[in-house]
């Protein structure tokens, strides 16, 4: 495994890509449980670093988290690669990542951001879109990488490579960043959660760490305080769990009958 394998591994794993080369498992991809370690916010067409960078800079100052990856897309966009320390359900990376939207990009439409997982990924499903970092673009024949923060500006008409990125110099940008610890997640996730409005007392928000994937997405369809489209989600997420116990309810009464 090469140096920038490594780093690419440790921050993003579990699952980085073994073969020779600079290819790496897809942003966002999903394990079996539904469960995601690395999250990709995108703003593009164009690639502006100077709305991108209030996000880059307002998780540091702000929530207190560390600092991102910075990347190109090799084709029209900036990207900041978040990493965790520990994985999280796909709804609850989902409404971290539309909750850094809402705050810092709410000006820009809504068709220039990407945010991978998308909140429609299943256990079951291939994420929505494979482009790893650093990796040849096959639609434009340049290269996406990881860029300085300080160099960021230079790629604003061309946020590409004409030429692939040297491993170790990639590797050596990976090397300082650190993932985000799951109490420090949970902090940022109740600083970004909008306040429920009016005077009365409201229900309390799902825990943001919970160890129960289902009982996660449970609390997250039944908090009147998120976004509708996140709710019905999670309700999908949930059909299949439902199917099940009213399968084995079905038989359950099958053998009681005399």
């Amino acid at each position: 495994m090469t140096r920038l394998q490594q780093e690419l591994q440790r921050l993003y794993g579990p699952q980085a890509d073994a073969r020779p080369g600079l290819d790496v498992d897809a942003p966002g991809s999903v394990n079996a449980q539904g469960l995601v370690r690395s999250m990709v916010l995108e703003l593009a067409r164009p690639a502006d670093w100077a709305a991108l960078s209030g996000v880059w800079g307002g998780v540091q100052a702000d929530l207190g988290l560390p600092a991102p990856a910075i990347a190109v897309n090799g084709s029209d966009g900036c990207q900041l690669w978040f990493s965790l320390l520990e994985p999280v359900p796909v709804p609850q990376a989902g409404a971290f990542l539309d909750a850094l939207r809402r705050r810092y990009l709410g000006d820009i439409a809504p068709v220039r951001v990407t945010m991978l997982p998308a909140l429609d990924v299943a256990p079951v499903r291939p994420p929505l879109d494979s482009r790893p970092v650093p990796a040849l673009q096959a639609d434009s024949g340049l290269w996406s990488a990881f860029v300085a923060s300080d160099l960021v500006p230079m790629f604003a008409e061309e946020p590409w490579l004409d030429m692939p990125p040297n491993p170790d110099g990639q590797a050596q940008l990976l090397a300082p960043l650190k993932s985000i610890p799951p109490a420090a997640f949970e902090g940022a996730l109740q600083r970004l959660r909008p306040a429920a409005p009016g005077p009365g007392p409201k229900a309390e928000a799902p825990a943001a760490a919970t160890l129960d994937p289902r009982r996660f997405l449970l609390d997250v369809m039944n908090n009147d305080s998120l976004d509708l489209a996140l709710r019905i989600e999670a309700a999908k997420a949930l059909l299949p769990c439902s199917d099940a116990a009213r399968g084995r309810q079905q038989e359950m009464d099958g053998h009681q009958l005399p």
